[in-house]
């Protein structure tokens, strides 16, 4: 799927502009004697989130091994095409998806993926663990 395919615009309810993935740690997380981690039950309720609300047409969620943030599970990482990548440590997945989900949402509608940090939603705000930049186009010219 291309990105230009995977756009979803939608006049009466503002949202994104461009596709994203959302990566999600599923090693991430495990308790003793739990038998899933909290990275997979992130990763599950994350992608029946999105497809409940029809959201597939941006946002896709993909399951990751590691993102190399143990100290902080369960961690994600929000990407697009020409744009910043976030990662973020300490998601809960009882607690934050709502918030995380509407992190992604104003993650696609900024043209370079940096929202400001008042308006990133307030249980993502503080768990940014690294901002990344987008790797330059094939041509060398910047995105």
């Amino acid at each position: 799927m291309t990105v230009e395919s995977a756009i979803r615009v939608d006049e009466t309810r503002p949202g994104p502009v461009s596709a994203v993935t959302l990566h999600v740690c599923v090693t991430c997380g495990r308790s003793d004697g739990e038998a899933e981690t909290r990275g997979a039950r992130l990763h599950a309720a994350a992608s029946g989130a999105v497809a409940a609300a029809g959201d597939e047409g941006w946002l896709a969620v993909r399951p990751v091994e590691c993102l190399s943030v143990c100290k902080r599970p369960t961690t994600v990482a929000l990407a697009a095409p020409g744009k910043w990548t976030y990662v973020y440590g300490d998601i809960d997945p009882a607690e934050d998806l709502a918030d995380l989900i509407e992190a992604a949402r104003r993650y696609a509608g900024a043209p370079d993926g940096i929202v400001p940090w008042r308006e990133r939603p307030a249980r993502i705000r503080g768990r940014a663990v690294a901002r990344i930049p987008p790797l330059p186009a094939p041509d060398g010219a910047r995105p």
